[in-house]
């Protein structure tokens, strides 16, 4: 079989990769518009970590091609550094040192030296980290921590209101972390991200399943109360089943005022293992901190009129194929991956394990609430309904 030569790609055909990776398509799908492999795309995109470089332009006080065509026939003319700087507005010393980069009058091309120009200029600016050692220890330090670079930036916002040296965008960390010539953080550092690989993804990105099943009598997430949608008043969760391998599961809940996480084990997948052992969770809460539960398609609620009746709490479901209308819970998932990764038997964990990671989750903080913590809020709630 005949082994088909590297592909050198133009701009616009990079330009093409980085709007579909954007778009959150795979390398697979990507691949197939230029008839290669994934591993082809690959190799663009790993280059900067799966994040997309700035578009390069040229400084509007550089010389421009055609002023550099000028002086080549000016040179050839036999003209004076003097007077070519006059015929172009420019000054002298900027002409002389022009001429002497690129090889001399005798040796001067307007194209090379244009090109050299260009390959100059390719210099990346040092990263912030870079030139600030201990705010990079402060951020390395809470990454540690399995903090993600949102919260430590506005943690960082928060703690040091008044001082610019003392913070950094979380973009700036995500890319201090993927592009590693940036020199600041080091790559192990990439293990405490909720999700390890190797190349930042789209937001867009998703391997959700279509469906997870069709259960009856449900009652939509559009017949759902308008206070509970604002996010108004606590007491209102949202839930799921978060997967391990061997066919093991753990229930997630979420509040969907404080963000407070609760994780419940699940012995088995099937409707009336998982309804048990959420009657006996939400027993354990004050009925005002649990007025409804909000989960998807899946079939381990096709019971949910016996957990209603049992409870008292209305279940409503989300449409299919819109994870996203339960996306406080969808994100508590992704958090999650970084302590149960995939491929993790989670069967093993005890209660007093999930509840420690909980809490672990619950004393981080989290932007939509301010950079607050989410036990924070929910103690708040406690002391109202109180």
């Amino acid at each position: 079989m005949k082994r088909r030569t590297r592909i050198q790609y133009t701009d616009a055909q990079k330009g093409l990769m980085w709007d579909r990776w954007q778009k959150g398509e795979s390398l697979h799908q990507i691949a197939k518009l230029f008839d290669r492999h994934h591993p082809s795309i690959r190799r663009v995109l790993a280059a900067t970590g799966g994040i997309r470089p700035p578009t390069r332009r040229r400084s509007v006080r550089a010389l421009t091609l055609a002023e550099r065509e000028d002086v080549s026939r000016a040179l050839v003319a036999g003209h004076s550094i003097r007077a070519i700087a006059a015929a172009l507005g420019r000054a002298p010393s900027t002409i002389s040192r022009e001429i002497r980069r690129n090889g001399g009058a005798e040796r001067y091309r307007a194209s090379n030296a244009d090109q050299a120009a260009w390959d100059r200029a390719h210099r990346p600016k040092t990263c912030k980290l870079a030139l600030h050692p201990a705010l990079a220890k402060r951020v390395a330090d809470k990454l540690q921590q399995q903090w993600s670079p949102q919260q430590i930036a506005g943690w960082l916002m928060r703690t040091f209101p008044d001082d610019a040296a003392c913070q950094v965008s979380h973009e700036t960390i995500y890319r201090t972390l993927f592009i590693q010539s940036r020199g600041a953080l080091k790559k192990e550092l990439l293990e405490h991200l909720r999700r390890t690989r190797a190349m930042r993804r789209s937001r867009h990105h998703t391997q959700k399943t279509p469906d997870h099943g069709r259960i009856c009598d449900t009652v939509s997430i559009r017949e759902r109360p308008a206070d509970v949608e604002d996010r108004a008043v606590p007491g209102h969760w949202e839930g799921d089943l978060l997967f391990g391998s061997s066919n093991s599961q753990i229930a997630t809940l979420v509040e969907r005022s404080t963000r407070y996480v609760m994780l419940v084990k699940v012995d088995r997948k099937d409707t009336k293992t998982v309804v048990d052992a959420l009657i006996e969770h939400a027993r354990q809460l004050p009925n005002q901190l649990y007025q409804s539960l909000t989960w998807d398609r899946g079939k381990e609620l096709a019971d949910h009129r016996r957990f209603t009746l049992a409870t008292d709490i209305q279940v409503y479901f989300c449409d299919p194929q819109s994870p996203w209308q339960r996306g406080s819970n969808e994100n508590t998932n992704g958090l999650l991956r970084q302590y149960f990764p995939k491929g993790t038997d989670v069967s093993g964990f005890t209660q007093a394990q999930l509840d420690e990671v909980a809490r672990r989750l619950n004393e981080r903080p989290r932007k939509t609430l301010n950079f607050e913590t989410p036990i924070e809020r929910y103690r708040q709630a406690v002391a109202l309904t109180g």
